[in-house]
């Protein structure tokens, strides 16, 4: 999710693209090879979205940290918590809905002009190593930024040292491609360093697709629809700049305002943005 150490700075909209220069990451780890389902995997966790309301809580935790200080990237929304106008199971399907409004004073209130969801699973809901598989239809317009991504259990390294991977990243401005990539302390967009690759899903936001990742100890896939188009192998130096990908990550699902997102203005046309998501399913080596 691009998770640089600046705060958020000024909350204005720009309704037509600012005059600057917009750069795509560029393709380093791309790819072109098959993304299936291991035969000797087996499922060991999953959310169908079949109960209405909230998202299961057993297995989904809301992320507000910094809501008062604002978040990374010049990211512009409030991630609001059990608020089921911004996160809810409606349909069979889990529904993030990024919408401009200010909300009432809270304690955590930014001041944002923009409201959006960000869950995580919880628990016993980080895994190391396996086959992941979202199933999503994306938010689209300029200034959004869905994100389906990990980031490790064990936090104490600190962003980027601890290991970040983004199976799917789409950003409004440029609409039907698939980005993924990972982080490290070696590796990470603020040093130019990043490694990733995207592919062009060009109905990514009127259908479904399947975002899948295969992670295992020699190397992770990232791909779409059972094809690969990044790969990041272990180098196997045994130096956690490079590989930091031998534990366990959790799982996060949420659509910002701004950021990567923002960086051809934000149409206040775009809004309610909503990402639909019909299944969350992991399988991990018997």
């Amino acid at each position: 999710m691009w998770r640089c150490g600046m705060a958020a700075v000024a909350l204005g909209i720009a309704p037509i693209a600012a005059a600057q220069t917009v750069h795509n990451p560029p393709i380093t780890a791309g790819t072109d090879e098959e993304l299936t389902l291991p035969t000797d995997h087996q499922l060991v966790w999953s959310d169908e979205f079949d109960t209405p309301g909230l998202p299961d809580p057993k297995k989904w935790g809301w992320d507000t940290s910094r809501n008062k200080e604002g978040w990374y990237n010049n990211e512009l929304q409030y991630y609001a918590a059990k608020r089921r106008e911004n996160v809810r199971v409606e349909g069979g399907k889990l529904i993030i809905e990024a919408r401009k409004e200010r909300l009432a004073a809270r304690d955590d209130y930014g001041g944002q002009q923009f409201a959006s969801g960000k869950i995580v699973t919880k628990g016993k809901a980080d895994w190391k190593y396996g086959f992941f598989e979202i199933r999503a239809k994306l938010a689209c317009g300029r200034g959004v930024w869905p994100a389906i991504w990990m980031l490790a259990s064990d936090g104490s390294k600190g962003w980027p040292a601890m290991g970040e991977i983004d199976i799917m990243e789409h950003v409004g401005w440029n609409q039907g491609r698939s980005y993924g990539t990972v982080h490290t302390g070696a590796y990470n967009h603020t040093i130019d360093t990043q490694k990733g690759s995207y592919t062009t899903v060009p109905d990514a936001c009127e259908a479904f697709h399947n975002y899948q990742m295969d992670w295992n100890e020699d190397r992770i896939l990232i791909g779409v629809d059972g094809r690969a188009h990044m790969r990041f192998d272990n180098d196997r130096k045994g130096d956690p700049a490079t590989w930091p990908f031998g534990t366990p990550e959790y799982l996060i699902l949420n659509v910002a305002v701004g950021g990567w997102g923002g960086q051809m203005g934000i149409d206040p046309a775009a809004f309610p943005a909503r990402m639909e998501v019909e299944y969350v399913r992991v399988w991990q080596k018997r």
